[in-house]
């Protein structure tokens, strides 16, 4: 089974994407499943897994219903106040579901670096981990090499590789910071994103140092294919970035696209 590990759905109309404005003309719409499923097929993929696009866990439950009506949406990363009091019995009565997955906070727009080392966090991180939830980490580099160290009973998965200024050509020290990383064995990382942080005139070329790297550091073991489809459209499309992740891979394509889903997220069906 073959997994894009990274899309997104959303409604205009449920009204929580703060960030989502029609400033994004190419974004600023309702994408469905009826909307991925063609591409999904065309590419030669079996499943997705929805990731949150608001931070709200009324967010979370609407993602949580469209996986129980399509059995290809295998799995749910979503969104629960980690400071919150309510923080646990959320997660809790969220896992109750067997589609959701894990937890993504928007930390790439919290600008303290230590609020995920915050002690407020203790108590929802110690559940995730009890309940082999995963913990997508959205973030920049500077965030999450003492969180890992903290941590080392919770997967983690960095999303879009921790997005490196690709478009401007910049490779330090984010190759420094990712190799450090990759040091801690649960962590994961998603090859995603990377063609929005080109920019929409981007090349292979443009993005091969920070493939071979990735791939270099994480090893085949610990990398994912992520779409992060509609944010994809921006710069690209579904079966061009499908089609050059497994020409980088080359080898390793079936071991990224069929085994390490179930690695990082260990509450992922394998049926």
């Amino acid at each position: 089974m073959r997994i894009d590990t990274h899309q997104h759905f959303w409604k205009l109309a449920r009204g929580d994407y703060s960030w989502l404005s029609p400033d994004l003309e190419p974004l600023y719409r309702d994408f469905l499943p009826s909307d991925l499923k063609p591409l999904l097929e065309a590419a030669g993929l079996d499943g997705t897994i929805a990731v949150q696009a608001a931070d709200s866990e009324a967010e979370t439950d609407y993602l949580l219903s469209l996986a129980a009506r399509h059995d290809w949406i295998k799995g749910v990363v979503g969104w629960v106040d980690l400071e919150a009091d309510t923080a646990v019995p959320s997660i809790q009565r969220l896992a109750r579901d067997p589609k959701f997955l894990g937890l993504r906070p928007m930390l790439q727009d919290i600008a303290e670096d230590a609020w995920m080392l915050h002690p407020a966090l203790g108590p929802a991180l110690a559940t995730m981990a009890q309940l082999k939830l995963t913990f997508d980490a959205l973030v920049l580099p500077r965030h999450l090499q003492t969180f890992v160290a903290r941590y080392p009973d919770l997967n983690v998965v960095i999303d879009h590789g921790a997005k490196p200024e690709i478009h401007c050509g910049k490779f330090q020290p984010w190759a420094d910071h990712m190799r450090a990383i990759a040091d801690h064995p649960q962590v994961f990382c998603k090859i995603s994103g990377l063609v929005t942080e080109a920019g929409a005139d981007w090349t292979p070329a443009d993005l091969a140092p920070y493939l071979q790297h990735l791939l270099q550091v994480f090893g085949p073991d610990r990398l994912l294919f992520g779409s992060d489809w509609p944010v994809l459209n921006l710069a690209g499309h579904y079966s061009s970035w499908a089609d050059l992740v497994r020409h980088t891979l080359a080898a390793d394509a079936e071991t990224v696209l069929a085994r390490n889903p179930f690695r990082a997220y260990p509450r992922l069906a394998k049926t």
